[in-house]
């Protein structure tokens, strides 16, 4: 995989050597007050950049004045008609442009790109400062998944787009790095997410929340995250049909309301941070997981870490996430197979606690501060790639 050439303009100030202190402008999809895979990835790196002394600047269509020291541009956005708890970045190139030349980044973060992520890389291509893109949500999938008309196409080559311009993707997944191999996008590297291992921990199993959610000691079956059509949660319908169980579900999203009616056993504990969702992960007997089109899943490895078993689909992120013996993939869709791989571990203590013993091994070099420095190294590798680009052009000339 190369980085694409391309003829540039005047170039900005460089870090002059590895350990340079780096200035990023992190450009994101979404962010606080929203909860969901990009927002907490962003926290992570801002959270990072800080710790390890680096300036940085955040835009988003939302968000607090500042985050971890660091200005937070909100900038204009709009809410989807079929999602109205999502706000998408819908700034002027004028506007992205005033503020890159204001921050004079060395590089440009764009956080799982979509229509502000689009602009920021056009608008970066133009003043000559290297871009990383992180690629996290699958709009194609997401696409299907809502049954837009022609959004599939739509989605595909918006992708196509967005990650053409820019100098490096970062995908977390081998499947997202074949997806994007497949639309012909160069520049492909893989980077994981990292977990938190203090907060998800077995530790944090909560005999008081276990007692509330199954007085009869029933074994607590559950699924953490957003409540959305493309996860397929209606396949949770199906483990009704598995004995001395509880269902429960963490989160919110626009499917809550059709969710609440499907299940109506199940216990919805709405969403959760810190220490209950910790608590929330660890109480757990087994996770599942229904969405076929994650490019990484990060609540299986939360999942994981908490030492709980997970049973997902055979497709996308958990692929990579979920290693032999640390749960089962079911072929997506397949309700019965997943019905059958539950009831599995439900019926065999012994297999669930060697699974849950392997579950929490599995992630404990998946910390975020291992992976965020992974992230640094490719910042300082399209700078250098990018100066190295501008000799070659001046010798040529």
């Amino acid at each position: 995989m190369r980085i694409r050439d391309q003829v540039r303009g005047p170039a900005p100030r460089r870090p002059s050597h590895p350990g340079a202190r780096l200035r990023v402008l992190v450009v994101a999809e979404s962010f606080l007050p929203q909860v969901n895979g990009v927002t907490n990835s962003v926290r992570r790196v801002l959270d990072h950049l800080a710790a390890k002394g680096h300036e940085a600047v955040l835009m988003a269509p939302t968000g607090p004045a500042k985050y971890a020291g660091f200005h937070v541009h909100v900038v204009r956005g709009a809410r989807l008609p079929f999602y109205r708890d999502f706000r998408i970045g819908l700034e002027t190139r004028r506007r992205l442009r005033g503020i890159m030349r204001e921050f004079q980044p060395d590089v440009v973060h764009i956080a799982s790109p979509a229509t502000l992520g689009y602009q920021a890389a056009r608008v970066a291509a133009e003043l000559d400062v290297p871009t990383v893109a992180i690629y996290q949500t699958d709009l194609v999938g997401f696409a299907e998944r809502y049954d837009l008309p022609a959004g599939v196409r739509a989605m595909a080559a918006l992708t196509r787009r967005i990650h053409l311009q820019v100098d490096r993707t970062l995908a977390p997944s081998t499947a997202s790095l074949r997806q994007l191999e497949l639309m012909g996008i160069p520049g492909l590297s893989r980077w994981p997410r990292g977990v938190d291992l203090q907060q998800f921990d077995p530790a944090r199993r909560s005999e008081a929340l276990r007692a509330r959610l199954a007085p009869h000691g029933e074994l607590l079956v559950g699924y953490i995250g957003r409540l959305a059509p493309e996860k397929e949660l209606e396949l949770l319908a199906h483990l009704r049909t598995v004995g001395g169980i509880r269902l429960v579900i963490v989160g919110g999203g626009p499917e809550e309301k059709r969710l609440r009616k499907l299940l109506p056993d199940a216990a919805f504990l709405g969403v959760l941070h810190g220490d209950e969702l910790a608590a929330a992960y660890a109480s757990l007997d087994v996770f599942v997981h229904t969405g076929r089109h994650e490019t990484y899943c990060q609540a299986a490895q939360e999942a994981l870490a908490s030492g709980v078993p997970v049973v997902a689909p055979a497709s996308g992120g958990p692929i990579d996430v979920v290693t032999p013996g640390t749960g089962f993939l079911y072929p997506p869709g397949d309700a019965d197979a997943m019905v059958n791989l539950v009831r599995r571990l439900v019926s065999d203590p012994a297999l669930r606690a060697k699974t849950a013993d392997a579950a929490h091994r599995s992630v404990q070099d998946r910390s975020w501060d291992a992976v965020n420095n992974l992230l640094i190294r490719h910042y300082r590798d399209v700078i250098a790639e990018r100066r190295s680009d501008g000799r070659l052009t001046k010798e040529a000339s």
